[in-house]
């Protein structure tokens, strides 16, 4: 009898729990599924729609102000740049971007942060950060290297941007993705150092890393 009552007792024991977690297994069933359907339509839609990487065009450039004094860099430098984002339904949210410019791969110019902005399909922004250097020091190649282009009258410099943009679809939006930008640049220079606003060749398009 006894025996009887201890399986009676561990059986109930076991349809209690049962009846407990049933309705909590189905409901984790639903909710997985309902994530699952919802993140394949996401990447459906994403891969369908190919979102391109914006693309920049460096357009001209200013020197004001370019010294070198005792291996030191005092520099101040002005570029126009054209963003355009060349897709047909996907918008750009560029969160952050700061842009620096740089010779021989050492950055000669303190960073400049654009403010953030939005830019729609088809879309074209123009962006004219001024990039200051005081007292630089150079590491001795660069040094000897920028003495030497400038005596021939002309520089090689690097424009770099770097930030993190997210893609726009309706109402929904991508996550975080890291933007590289490299604008390559030849700055004609007069005896002075000083080139005033310095005319590119058009079109001159940078490179884009997404």
């Amino acid at each position: 009898m006894s025996a009887k009552g201890c399986v009676t007792h561990n059986d109930c024991g076991r349809h209690g729990h049962w009846w407990e977690e049933l309705p909590f297994r189905r409901f984790l069933q639903i909710l997985l599924a309902f994530l699952l359907i919802v993140l394949f339509v996401i990447l459906v839609i994403f891969l369908a729609l190919h979102p391109h990487k914006p693309r920049f065009y460096l357009q001209n450039a200013t020197v004001s102000e370019l010294n070198v004094s005792d291996g030191f860099l005092t520099s101040n430098l002005q570029f126009t740049v054209v963003s355009r984002n060349p897709n047909d339904r996907i918008g750009v949210i560029y969160d952050s971007l700061s842009t620096y410019a740089s010779y021989l791969n050492q950055q000669i110019t303190a960073e400049f942060t654009l403010p953030p902005f939005y830019q729609d399909h088809n879309d074209i922004s123009v962006l004219a950060p001024i990039l200051y250097g005081n007292s630089v020091p150079l590491a001795p190649v660069v040094c000897e290297n920028l003495n030497y282009e400038r005596l021939k009258g002309s520089l090689s410099l690097s424009l770099r941007m770097e930030g993190r943009i997210r893609w726009k679809v309706g109402t929904w939006r991508s996550g975080h993705y890291h933007l590289n930008v490299n604008c390559e640049a030849i700055l004609w220079l007069s005896n002075n150092g000083i080139g005033g606003q310095v005319p590119l060749q058009p079109g001159t398009r940078c490179q884009v890393e997404v």
